[in-house]
């Protein structure tokens, strides 16, 4: 095919990339009509952007021929340097990803999430949404399709750091991957502190073998308001998508603000200029908008309990929450809301009444 041809000349450090990204594809699609479970993607997510980002650091390392179908290989037509000399850089990305890749792996093993017969919930109520036909075109064109193209991005910024001169580390590089390590230690946190939570809301029992940062008393009226408010939680409703999001986003610039990386146009001047950061934007967007459905939902589960959450903690940020806190505060709100949000003001399954 054209295509095929036109890659292995303009670039053929992305033909394999591209070849293991149809076939997931494609396999995840298929797996998701055969099993009527459209989760295939989710159970492949953790693995994936470490595949990607793996194939690009060890460039050197893989055969010129694969021994067999889908194999990784090295093109015998990039330049000598990409194919002899690894790259300092993206093998630190490398180890960041794979870092990053058993913390996901760990959090999807134990809520069980590699079963074949589990689905995320979330899948379930956009059924009852819309009509089976709009939902088989929603599982080909977004679910099967863009997550998986999305998947291919997050190894792009390997890639970039692979095509640039194999130096030593920088200062950038040293900084980026601390803040790297502390993130996914942070999204750890958030993870444990979901599942504690978890845990004791449907058994009523206190785990004494919690991981640190996640040993917290919970109470019958947590249990009672039906999500966790507290720990990281109290600061961001979504702590884990923000690590997740920073995360990606610190990889992305990695490569970009070390030294080998030629002058970025800021403030972007065209689309053009923002292909760099595509990575990020991308997987960003994605869970902006995954954050709204997700939040619809528990919403409607919890309509006056969520409302408050809402009003009183930021989506993601952090230092917004006690700007929201403030504002509630001039309203002469702040007293009740919190009632709602960390205190008692609630019935069963987090119905309560605002005061």
């Amino acid at each position: 095919m054209d295509f095929w041809r036109v890659l292995m000349h303009e670039a053929p450090m992305f033909v394999w990339p591209v070849k293991f990204c149809v076939a997931m594809t494609a396999t995840t699609y298929v797996l998701s009509i055969l099993t009527n479970n459209v989760s295939q993607v989710d159970r492949v997510w953790t693995f994936l952007p470490t595949i990607y980002t793996i194939y690009y650091a060890l460039l050197p390392f893989w055969p010129f021929v694969p021994p067999t179908y889908l194999f990784p290989s090295t093109p015998d037509t990039i330049p000598a340097s990409l194919r002899e000399t690894f790259s300092p850089r993206a093998l630190l990305m490398a180890s960041l990803v794979v870092t990053w890749m058993f913390r996901l792996s760990y959090n999807t093993w134990r809520r069980g999430l590699f079963s074949l017969k589990d689905e995320d919930y979330r899948w379930e109520v956009l059924r009852q949404k819309i009509s089976p036909f709009l939902f088989q075109v929603f599982n080909l064109l977004f679910i099967a399709i863009t997550q998986n193209i999305i998947l291919f991005l997050l190894g792009l910024p390997a890639a970039r750091a692979v095509a640039q001169p194999h130096t030593p580390l920088s200062t950038s590089d040293y900084i980026f991957g601390t803040v790297g390590f502390l993130i996914i230690l942070a999204e750890f946190i958030s993870d444990n502190q979901q599942y504690s939570f978890q845990t004791f809301k449907h058994s009523g029992k206190l785990s004494p073998n919690e991981w640190p940062g996640a040993r917290i008393q919970w109470t019958k009226h947590d249990a009672e308001r039906g999500f966790v408010t507290r720990g990281l939680w109290a600061w961001s409703r979504h702590p884990n998508f923000l690590c997740e999001q920073s995360f990606w986003i610190i990889i992305t610039l990695i490569p970009l603000l070390s030294p080998d990386s030629p002058k970025l146009d800021f403030p972007p001047t065209s689309f053009a200029s923002l292909t760099p950061f595509l990575p990020c934007l991308v997987l960003c967007t994605l869970f902006f908008s995954s954050t709204i459905f997700t939040e619809s939902i528990s919403k409607a589960k919890y309509p006056v309990a969520y409302s408050a959450y809402q009003e009183r903690v930021a989506m993601f940020l952090p230092l917004l929450t006690p700007v929201w806190g403030a504002l509630l505060e001039i309203q002469g709100r702040k007293g009740s809301v919190d009632s709602l949000v960390y205190g008692t003001g609630l019935n069963s399954k987090g119905k309560g009444k605002a005061e």
